[in-house]
């Protein structure tokens, strides 16, 4: 049976290839309903008949598939004033909102844009109701939905249009980061292995250095090894890097220094150690974000094996737990010293963006 593109009530908005899965699962939930998946070849979509409308509520919690479910509440053709025209006939489901918004989707070649048909829309929406437009956090969002010669409107909750929040890129900051870890010596394999593994965390974090830092005498082959292992991690990650993203990422310094005279040389820049003596993540957030967006470069110092020496801490600006009561493997330390500083960095730094 031929769809009628002007009875559609109903539009479904599926992951790019569930559009047939979704459309069955509509069949067989829904006797009455008739559906057209990937109407007019538009991937993503499920344009469907229903004899209750109001079963769109049911697809919205009984049919995860369905990404999105929109009623429809006017079809008209795709013209600017005919879509204009239909748009009025939601003046009446408005009467309550505070704020709306006009969200258009266009699909096809037309004379005009998606952004034409918003500011259409809403001028005459906005000269008859009085209603504020708020394009961030509407409660009330008129959405257009274009196909070829088929236009659909109708009147969607705000919540079902959420605005993508800003990433907060901090590739910036971690350059700023000198990582220093001890090495993990033991058996030759086991070096390795460890040393591959950080030096993997550190590429993907695009620290600014890594520094391998023993204290006193250590094994030539266990401390050969485990360098091995942290360049062999270095290039896997970095490989990947250049592969995959839309930039040209930074392969990691590596250099290996002493760390007691790591700390008397760097006595006049930041010095942050993490070990479990040390205040919480959450307490001292705002001060470690501080001092990393202030100064040119933060050493971050990470144990093996054995911890950090304490004698050590009395020159460190602080001292942090990163996860108060869990010992955290060797592995996993810089990772999780770099992700707890991200979340203060984003934290921060959008406090001082709102406060400026």
């Amino acid at each position: 049976m031929e769809f009628d593109f002007k009875k559609a009530n109903l539009i479904v908005k599926t992951l790019e290839g569930y559009e047939k899965v979704v459309a069955e699962i509509l069949k067989d939930k829904f006797p009455n309903i008739n559906v057209l998946p990937k109407p007019l070849n538009y991937t993503g979509l499920v344009l469907a008949i229903a004899r209750h409308p109001e079963i769109y509520e049911k697809i919205k919690h009984e049919v995860p598939e369905a990404e999105k479910v929109f009623l429809v509440s006017a079809y008209t053709r795709a013209d600017p004033e005919a879509i204009k025209s239909a748009s009025i006939s939601l003046l009446e489901k408005l009467k309550d909102a505070k704020s709306f918004a006009v969200k258009t989707t266009r699909r096809g070649k037309h004379a005009f844009s998606s952004m034409d048909i918003n500011i259409l829309v809403g001028a005459v929406i906005k000269e008859r109701t009085n209603l504020q437009v708020n394009l961030d956090f509407p409660e009330k969002v008129i959405f257009v939905e274009i196909m070829n010669e088929h236009a659909y409107i109708g009147l969607a909750d705000g919540k079902d249009f959420p605005k993508k929040k800003k990433k907060f890129l901090v590739r910036n900051y971690f350059e700023k980061i000198s990582l220093v870890q001890m090495p993990y010596l033991g058996s030759v394999e086991v070096a390795r292995e460890m040393g591959s593994r950080i030096g993997r965390e550190a590429q993907t974090f695009e620290v600014g250095e890594l520094v391998i830092a023993p204290v006193g005498k250590v094994n030539g082959k266990e401390l050969n090894a485990f360098l091995d292992g942290v360049f062999v991690g270095i290039n896997s990650r970095y490989c990947i890097q250049k592969r995959v993203y839309p930039f040209k990422p930074r392969e990691v310094e590596v250099n290996v220094q002493n760390l007691y005279e790591l700390v008397r040389e760097r006595s006049d820049e930041p010095i942050v150690v993490f070990e479990p003596e040390g205040k919480t993540l959450t307490e001292v957030s705002s001060e470690l974000a501080y001092r990393v967006i202030k100064n040119k470069r933060t050493s971050f110092l990470i144990g093996a094996r054995r911890g950090i020496p304490s004698g050590i801490y009395r020159f460190a600006d602080m001292v942090v737990d990163l996860c108060p009561g869990v010992t955290i493997s060797t592995d996993l330390a810089a990772a999780s010293a770099l992700i707890g500083l991200t979340f203060a960095l984003e934290e921060n730094v959008e406090k001082s963006d709102r406060s400026a």
